[in-house]
């Protein structure tokens, strides 16, 4: 499923700012994940991803800030909410996304391996609605794509190999349409990742993460 970018000056402010956000967080030793939840043109919340200094990898960006906007609106419910993100939101994140009810979902840059939209279409499936309105409803408005480039330079920035990597193994980014190439082959697994490894450690890295983890 492709989202259709059908944004509005609002969303690509938001959105810069959350770009920036994503900036912030290579400063503060995280990869680059960032979110803002507005109501309106107001921002209710925003937030980074915090895996690495929480030592916790449920920490997302996406499921902070709907913590956060949960607990600053007084309600469970976010209906009335857009959420922005410079990566699309994974499948956890997505699920959490469509049990608050939020209304619009505005993201940069695709992830085809594991994005809730594009891989799992978690945003997209209509069946939960169906099956549990009274919990569920119906999927949220998608804007993918936007200021994508301003998202890619960012983490290019950050480090030019990792994003080397997720581009050549079409992790992120649109591929126009291709088939996500995966690994099936444990051996070439196991190579792929004692090369990750190494170069990271000449690299002079100390907290080699794959690339693309939170």
């Amino acid at each position: 499923m492709n989202p259709r970018p059908t944004a509005d000056p609002c969303d690509t402010q938001m959105l810069t700012r959350c770009i920036e956000l994503s900036r912030q967080a290579t400063r503060d030793g995280e990869n680059p994940f960032a979110c803002i939840i507005c109501d309106g043109d107001r921002i209710v919340a925003e937030t980074t991803t915090r895996a690495a200094r929480d030592g916790d990898i449920t920490r997302h960006a996406e499921i902070l800030a709907i913590s956060a906007a949960q607990r600053i609106l007084g309600t469970k419910s976010l209906a009335h909410c857009t959420i922005y993100s410079n990566i699309e939101p994974c499948a956890m994140c997505a699920f959490c996304i469509r049990e608050t009810n939020i209304r619009r979902v505005v993201y940069s840059i695709a992830s085809p391996v594991l994005g809730g939209l594009s891989k799992w279409n978690i945003l997209g499936d209509t069946d939960i609605s169906d099956a549990l309105p009274e919990i569920f409803q119906a999927p949220p408005e998608v804007v993918g794509g936007l200021l994508e480039a301003e998202a890619e330079q960012v983490w290019r920035e950050w480090h030019p190999v990792d994003w080397a990597i997720l581009r050549q193994r079409r992790a992120m980014g649109n591929h126009d349409g291709a088939t996500p190439v995966t690994a099936t082959d444990s051996a070439l697994v196991s190579v792929r990742r004692l090369f990750w490894r190494t170069l990271r450690s000449w690299l002079g890295d100390d907290h080699a993460r794959p690339p693309g983890t939170r």
